[in-house]
């Protein structure tokens, strides 16, 4: 689908305060690499992820989501009363209902006439809600929305720790689906969406969303599963990924998604400056750009320091992209999303000024 009168205005993005590393994970799991012999620094050099981070015991998703849609509006000089649609899209939530969106509403200060409502689709969360906001905008309906998420891994990473060193039946092989769960971050994001005909003369002005693309593989959607629905406070999933064929499930589906962005948008690959991919690791990113033709070092990317931040770590790139100021103004970039599903789901944006705020 394409677009013609979209922006992305800005982004708002929080940071959790307390830093985990991937060393003092393996420490956790000591009697586990013990007994299978593991080599110390498996996890970092098989995932790159150095450190990801988490929040405070007993923060509230709605709290984060909340702080990171305030940042978001500031950044843009927006009054919440121009907000027309409020979408939570994370994984995480609060309650089986009502809505996580309800108490972000409430608490950013929305108008009565927005549309609010969640959304869910595992790391796609974000450009799903993004898409939908980009879509009522273009259609008149509204002219501007929010899309937020909030990702909490603590009770996934401590109940993975836990179960794995509970269970002495584990081999190297057994082990091997436990392995994403040691990757996953918290964080927490919201975008700014708005109609450039009612912004065209406010500042910033943001960056054009001229399309955007989806694909559903799902043929593959048993290769990644967390266990039943927990939402709420007492959530301690468990999660089972087959790693390697989601690596090539997922890269494949990308590569169909990228080729069918292209055509939709009508651009060739050497137009386009910039990329931003799903953040999950170093082996995913080099093989989803090489399958891509896309070169490494125009790729943005926060694994490293961050983790999985599941459907917030795209739209968390691209804000601190923004902050570091990595992108050239009026250029072209992909937001290369993928997703559990599989599913993925691709934008393009030409670049102009997008207001962003964030940190801890």
């Amino acid at each position: 689908m394409l677009f013609q009168h979209v922006s992305l205005l800005s982004a708002g993005y929080v940071l959790p305060p307390n830093v985990i590393t991937s060393a003092e994970i393996e420490s956790q799991l000591a009697p586990v690499y013990d007994r299978l012999k593991l080599p110390e620094g498996r996890l970092e050099g098989m995932s790159g992820i150095r450190e990801r981070r988490l929040w405070d015991r007993g923060t509230r998703i709605s709290d984060m989501s909340a702080a990171s849609c305030r940042r978001a509006l500031d950044a843009a000089n927006m009054d919440p009363s121009q907000v027309g649609c409020l979408i939570h899209a994370s994984v995480c939530r609060e309650y089986l209902e009502p809505a996580t969106a309800c108490r972000v509403h409430h608490l950013t200060g929305l108008p009565e006439d927005a549309w609010v409502y969640d959304v869910s689709n595992a790391c796609l969360g974000v450009m799903n809600g993004a898409v939908q906001i980009a879509q009522l905008i273009e259609a008149g309906v509204i002219r501007a929305g929010l899309v937020v998420g909030t990702e909490d891994s603590r009770g996934l990473l401590e109940a993975t720790v836990q179960q794995l060193n509970a269970d002495h039946s584990l081999t190297r092989q057994s082990i091997k689906p436990a392995f994403a769960s040691l990757t996953i971050g918290s964080g927490s994001c919201a975008w700014l969406l708005g109609d450039r005909r009612f912004f065209a003369n406010s500042t910033p002005k943001g960056a054009a969303v001229r399309g955007a693309v989806a694909v559903a593989r799902t043929q593959h959607h048993g290769l990644c599963q967390s266990d039943t629905d927990q939402a709420g406070s007492g959530m301690h999933p468990i999660m089972n990924t087959d790693s390697e064929l989601l690596l090539e499930a997922g890269v494949a589906t990308g590569a169909a998604a990228f080729e069918k962005l292209l055509q939709e948008l009508g651009w060739e690959r050497n137009t386009i400056a910039a990329t931003v991919c799903h953040q999950v690791g170093s082996a995913h990113r080099k093989r989803m750009l090489d399958s891509l033709h896309m070169p490494m070092e125009t790729d943005f990317s926060t694994f490293e320091c961050l983790g999985n931040t599941g459907s917030v770590a795209l739209p968390t790139a691209l804000g601190m992209g923004l902050k570091e100021q990595f992108f050239a103004r009026d250029s072209r970039a992909a937001l290369l999303g993928i997703g559990s599903g599989l599913n993925s789901v691709m934008m393009g944006i030409e670049f102009g000024e997008i207001a962003v705020s964030g940190g801890n």
